[in-house]
């Protein structure tokens, strides 16, 4: 013998179950434009941090003096790092990566971009460099002009540079703003925004 309990469906299923596919779908739209609202706004305070010279609140290391002369001599202003071209600012990309999204300087940028990014966020190795007798006199030009103590004419063959890290994506995502309870806040009510109101608070 079988005991079971028959169910009957009344009212408007059809409808009800096209209500909730379309939930889904805007529910998956809503969390991708959340997700790239948050990456964009890291984006802007990456950016704003390289225009200010202090990152997340963080200032950069200020440049060396022989790295002004030559500022000076090339006929490029400013004191402050990352900022004489604007190549890796403007090279610094939000891009989908499957669920992900990756906010930085991609290594397909041109021109090197992604490793000058590199050598700013974690500092360099010392770097040997050769000086030829044309770059000692440039050298000595930029000191000259700096008014700044100039390098011996002869003796010397190489130079050793070591750049010192001067992070500007590390002090944003770790600042206040990007604290997991704040995007977390801010995250559900982009979400909600997303969904129209029907889910959380706007």
């Amino acid at each position: 013998m079988m005991v079971g309990v028959k169910v009957t469906k009344t009212g408007q299923w059809s409808q009800a179950s096209a209500v909730v596919n379309t939930m889904i779908g805007t529910f998956s739209k809503a969390q991708r434009q959340a997700t790239l609202k948050e990456a964009h706004l890291m984006r802007a305070e990456i950016v704003k941090g390289i225009r200010s010279g202090a990152p997340g609140g963080v200032p950069f290391k200020p440049l060396a003096p022989t790295t002004l002369a030559v500022r000076a001599l090339l006929g490029r202003g400013g004191k402050k790092p990352l900022i004489v071209s604007g190549g890796v600012r403007n090279s610094i990309r939000v891009k989908e990566q499957g669920d992900a999204v990756f906010v930085g300087v991609l290594r397909s940028a041109d021109k090197g971009k992604a490793n000058i990014a590199e050598l700013n966020e974690f500092g360099s190795r010392p770097i040997v460099v050769p000086i030829t007798a044309k770059s000692r006199r440039f050298l000595m030009a930029a000191f000259r002009k700096a008014g700044t103590i100039q390098p011996s004419a002869t003796g010397t063959t190489v130079a050793v540079i070591r750049i010192p890290p001067r992070p500007f994506v590390r002090p944003v995502a770790e600042s206040q703003l990007f604290a997991p309870a704040v995007v977390k806040k801010r995250f559900e009510r982009n979400l909600a925004i997303g969904m129209g109101g029907i889910l959380g608070t706007v």
